[in-house]
């Protein structure tokens, strides 16, 4: 018989006295409140009533949960309806937690109705059931606003170029199989000149700058199409696009730099011990700016490093080890066990503006001659390479979690030859002798002199 496994409770899994919760809908959520009953010792009652969502009436919710003496309040994450309640109450100094609407599902054969919903869910908060969301503090919530719509304005970006790439496809003119990409400053040169009027080939080819100069003939017989007036007023309107967006996106990085650079915990201290907005840049700083030190990461760069503190915070005492951020950002695969057993189930959708970050780090780190660029290559023989990108992604991030973890961490390139430099001699001796004996030889070793 196996000796019982003694698994402690994490700090979330305690059991309360005087809970409420909330089932939150667009215009109204509706309140319940637990606790002992007044003249029943023993026993426990539930109060519910709908509160509308206002900022008033939210306010007014939250000095009466504060006079109840409520030890902590669960609200559902459903859309973004659950701000209100979430900020609001939270600034009345109550404890509150966000939770998945799928871990507070209602049980089946169950009528489903709001009041039923909000009592089963603060039964499940007296009992310590309910695992809280990560909610950011208000100045990195501020950050993340703006790092968010700047992700959605290069995706939006990204389209347009697709739409131009299609117009120019049905003017029969094939610049974009010749050229790299569509962003080249010789291709928007080449639009530019075609939406002027310029219809000779030889002439658009002449545009052409660097090494796109030596594709000339390729070049001269893709843009000989049919460019023609209603063409040229479509590029002209997703070129005015694409430069607004671009304008954009500028804004919001400077904006995310500033909101940075005021945050004490992402400043540098300087060798004197003074800190503050600009300290810690200068040769022999004690302490480092967190922007600078994740841009020393493979693959990362100062926009991703806005990304990352904007998703992840500054506080890492939110993740006790790098294995929880990990977890929390779905980039682990889930253990599913059944009796004996074992099977890896799938990551998960995770947080999509960190994950989606990080697989585009992994995938430049992958080009590097570093150490994560050697782990992909020795990784994706093995394991394919949508599965190699994962786990170097989950790399980046553990070392994200350490350089934020401690402030005076720097990072550090181990090399691409890492594992080279330690591979067991013998061990990999004897992997051969077997490989070659397999295949009918007779291996003897002489000691080189």
């Amino acid at each position: 018989m196996m000796e019982p496994r003694e698994i402690e409770d994490e700090g979330h899994e305690r059991v309360l006295e005087r809970v409420a919760a909330i089932d939150v809908a667009k215009a109204s959520g509706m309140v319940c409140v637990r606790v002992p009953h007044e003249s029943r010792p023993g026993r426990r009652v539930s109060r519910v009533w709908e509160v509308p969502a206002t900022t008033r009436a939210v306010i007014e919710l939250g000095d009466h949960l504060v006079c109840q003496g409520i030890e902590k309040v669960t609200v559902e994450s459903t859309s973004g309806y659950w701000r209100i309640w979430f900020y609001l109450l939270e600034a009345a100094g109550l404890d509150v937690q966000l939770v998945r609407a799928q871990d507070v599902k209602h049980l089946p054969g169950r009528p489903k109705t709001g009041t039923l919903d909000s009592v089963w869910q603060a039964k499940c908060t007296e009992r310590g059931l309910l695992r809280p969301s990560f909610v950011p503090p208000a100045p990195i919530r501020e950050l993340r606003d703006y790092t968010r719509l700047r992700t959605d304005l290069v995706h939006e970006r990204t389209r347009h170029w697709s739409r131009l790439e299609k117009l120019l496809e049905d003017a029969l003119i094939k610049v974009s199989a010749v050229a790299s990409t569509m962003t080249t400053k010789s291709v928007r040169d080449m639009i530019e000149a075609l939406i002027a009027g310029e219809r000779s080939p030889r002439a658009l080819a002449d545009l052409a700058r660097g090494r796109m100069k030596a594709k000339r003939a390729e070049l001269i017989e893709a843009l000989n199409g049919r460019f023609d007036a209603h063409h040229a007023e479509l590029a002209r309107i997703l070129l005015d696009q694409i430069d607004a967006l671009t304008a954009q996106t500028g804004i919001l990085t400077g904006r995310a730099d500033e909101l940075i650079g005021a945050m004490t915990a992402a400043c540098g201290v300087n060798a004197d011990g003074t800190t503050g907005p600009g300290a810690g840049t200068g040769p022999g700083a004690a302490v480092v700016p967190a922007l600078a030190r994740l841009d020393e990461i493979p693959g990362i760069s100062q926009a991703g490093a806005h990304v990352i503190l904007a998703e992840t915070g500054l506080d890492m005492s939110r993740f006790p080890t790098a294995g929880h951020l990990v977890s929390w950002a779905k980039l682990s695969p889930r253990t599913i066990q059944s009796g004996a057993r074992n099977r890896s189930g799938k990551t998960g959708k995770g947080n999509p503006y960190l994950k989606g970050l990080l697989g585009e780090a992994a995938a430049a780190a992958a080009r590097t001659d570093t150490f994560l660029g050697e782990r992909y290559r020795r990784l994706v023989k093995r394991i394919g390479k949508l599965k190699a990108l994962v786990a170097v992604a989950r790399s980046i991030l553990v070392i994200i979690w350490h350089l934020l973890s401690d402030p005076a961490a720097r990072f550090c390139e181990l090399g691409a030859d890492y594992h080279a430099t330690r591979i067991n001699t013998q061990s990999k001796a004897r992997g051969h002798i077997r490989q070659l004996e397999a295949l009918g030889y007779t291996v003897t070793l002489t000691q080189a002199a």
